[in-house]
């Protein structure tokens, strides 16, 4: 071969020069690079794919760890978790898959999921339960159970929420059916309650299953609103809101009459839940939820007041269960009054020697 010459001539370099070894490994490492950046370009598509297909409040199941159960409902289990380092609550819904329930069924659950987790995703305030995540149709989850293992459908759908162990509400009141609470803490929890639900009302979201059961505590006793299983938006128009949702007992006259309802229905259900908190109790004791029924509308049925209640506690419940909604109060004026209440003296509450033997509050601190 010719050899190159100076200048701008061509060049030509002799084969018995060329180093072949460094040649090959440069074409190798050319290769390489090209093979990386395609796989890169793939990986990278195929993340961007997933990106858009995944709703935004699905959330990675690798890094959910699901443990023990802390509860069980109609639709599946509650447990106790991790994800991703945090401490959570995990609800695992069961809706019979394997042949129990007809698809129709199975179709309506799936939607109210899809609406419970529409709903809560989009909220951020303290005295509503923190939503993590929720996971639709996964196969392959964490689940470490005592007996390692659980009975769940093949495709798990399940919400993860932040863990609060002060546990229901419902199950803090039943402790204390014999103490009593501190006036000071019956105030505060209603007063956690009303700001949640203003804030709910505020964001034009109707609970529509307020019940102290659905109420959880944190360490600290701070109230925070959960499940939004049957929660929605609300509708311009209530005669698009009808039919009978909730818990019988909560629900207001205009929901159990099967008439057109709006945000006040959780008003009603407020005055119930804040005459629970009171009293330690649950509303009507004795009587069937047909005879609930009947009485709270026709004959204007509400649970019986103590006679030592402090005046500013009973006029909230009164306001609040009016049978008509257009007298109830917003839950912002709610919480404007149970702010003007003083708990420095206990409210107004009747003495212990002129009340014939009611005492409805312990002047201790609270527990």
């Amino acid at each position: 071969m010719k050899e190159g010459g100076g200048g701008g001539g061509d060049g030509f370099v002799r084969a018995d020069q060329i180093d072949l070894k460094s040649l090959d490994e440069q074409l190798q490492r050319h290769l390489s690079r090209a093979w990386t950046m395609e796989k890169k370009k793939n990986n990278d598509q195929q993340q961007l794919e997933s990106i858009v297909s995944r709703q935004e409040w699905e959330i990675d199941p690798s890094k959910l760890i699901i443990k023990s159960v802390i509860a069980r409902g109609t639709f599946g289990t509650v447990h106790r978790g991790f994800y991703d380092g945090l401490d959570v609550a995990v609800k695992l819904l069961d809706w019979g898959e394997e042949g129990h329930r007809t698809e129709a069924e199975i179709s309506s659950l799936r939607a109210s999921f899809t609406q419970e987790v529409a709903v809560w995703h989009k909220l951020d305030h303290p005295n509503v339960t923190k939503f993590i995540g929720a996971i639709m149709g996964a196969t392959d989850l964490n689940i470490q159970t005592e007996s390692g293992q659980i009975d769940m459908p093949r495709n798990i759908c399940c919400v993860v929420v932040e863990y609060l162990p002060g546990g229901a509400l419902k199950n803090f009141l039943i402790k204390n059916r014999r103490r009593k609470l501190a006036f000071k803490v019956v105030i505060q929890l209603a007063l956690d309650l009303a700001r949640g639900l203003s804030y709910l009302h505020l964001k034009k979201i109707v609970h529509r299953d307020v019940k102290t059961e659905n109420m959880l505590l944190d360490k600290s006793r701070v109230l925070k609103i959960a499940d939004f299983g049957v929660a929605r938006v609300e509708a311009s128009n209530p005669n698009d809101m009808t039919g009978e949702t909730g818990t019988l007992g909560y629900m207001a006259p205009e929901v159990l009459n099967g008439n057109p309802y709006n945000r006040k229905c959780d008003v009603y259900s407020f005055g119930i839940c804040l005459w629970e908190i009171y009293c330690c109790d649950m509303p009507y004791p004795d009587l069937s939820f047909s005879e609930v029924t009947s009485a709270v509308v026709r004959q204007n049925l509400r649970p019986d007041i103590p006679r030592c209640c402090p005046s500013g506690i009973a006029n909230v419940m009164k306001r609040c269960w009016d049978a008509n909604p257009d007298r109830r109060p917003e839950m912002d004026e709610v919480v404007t009054m149970l702010e003007a209440i003083d708990t420095s003296k206990g409210g107004g509450m009747i003495p212990q020697d002129q009340s014939q033997g009611c005492l409805c509050f312990r002047r201790t601190r609270g527990p």
